[in-house]
């Protein structure tokens, strides 16, 4: 089954961690759909405008690349994308989001896509 995964706070700025989790996804052959507030090109991607709120069908995953004070105005979108899977990496650990999430029935977890991914575990 395909994986695809929003990848929220992507960067094309290759010192960021997003950037590596957009090259492990890719590399792994995930689906990832790229978005934030600056714009690029990631792996032939255009990084969506999250303030655009984009239409996403399909999502199985939600990686978090932004601080849970810039969470907050993006709550209602997130869970708008009805994922299986909300993947909070280090930095971005946030207890009312993750509860709102769960109360959806969506899997919410602390943990590091890049090394779910590079131990066979995403």
């Amino acid at each position: 089954m395909q994986k695809k995964t929003v990848v929220v706070g992507a960067s094309n700025n290759h010192s960021r961690y997003s950037y590596a989790a957009c090259h492990m996804l890719h590399n792994n052959g995930f689906e990832f759909v790229p978005i934030g507030i600056k714009k690029g090109n990631i792996f032939g991607k255009d990084i969506l405008n999250i303030r655009m709120r984009p239409e996403i069908s399909d999502v199985h995953t939600v990686t978090l690349y932004i601080n849970p004070y810039h969470q907050m105005e993006w709550y209602e979108y997130i869970l708008r994308l009805h994922p299986k899977r909300i993947i909070f990496n280090p930095g971005t650990e946030n207890p009312e989001l993750k509860k709102m999430a769960e109360n959806q029935g969506i899997t919410a977890i602390y943990a590091c896509t890049l090394v779910l991914i590079s131990t066979g575990q995403f």
